[in-house]
């Protein structure tokens, strides 16, 4: 399953990456990001967060808890967060990348467009209800985080 949503905000890249580079800011503006919790990590080792999605289907509620490390931080363009599980196990892939680019528009002084995508290789969260439910949470984040970083205080 692969969902990709792009969005214009109107700021500039670096305060738009200050909302996506960080998993623990996410459920500020995430609902389907129910729980982070930043773990520690060995000298050397990218930052890594506990993660709790969750996701309401109908009167039921789907949840998946994942260990995400930080993969690719190249400020303020791009981070990509992938599933690292540390228990031995072999798990389905879970990748998310955000990506920041700034708009060329004359009529806007600071806009730039965040794409992100999400990646899952695994049969827990596949079909099509499901993929509208999460479709959905996707369109709602992407609202919400306009509404945020436009109410934030231009830096």
């Amino acid at each position: 399953m692969e969902i990709r949503r792009s969005v214009r905000v109107p700021c500039s890249a670096e305060r738009l990456f200050s909302w996506v580079d960080d998993l623990a800011v996410y459920p500020t503006w995430m609902r389907l990001v129910h729980d982070v919790e930043a773990v520690a990590v060995a000298d050397g080792e990218p930052p890594a967060w506990n993660v709790e999605l969750r996701a309401q289907v109908g009167p039921l509620a789907r949840s998946k808890r994942l260990r995400m490390a930080r993969t690719v931080h190249v400020p303020p363009r791009e981070s990509v967060f992938e599933r690292a599980e540390v228990d031995g196990r072999r798990h389905s892939p879970w990748v998310l990348r955000a990506t920041v680019v700034d708009v060329d528009d004359e009529a806007d002084d600071a806009s730039t467009e965040l794409t992100m995508e999400l990646r899952y290789g695994g049969s827990l969260w596949t079909g099509a209800l499901l993929q509208r439910v999460l479709d959905e949470e996707v369109r709602l984040g992407s609202d919400a985080l306009v509404e945020a970083v436009s109410a934030e205080p231009r830096r």
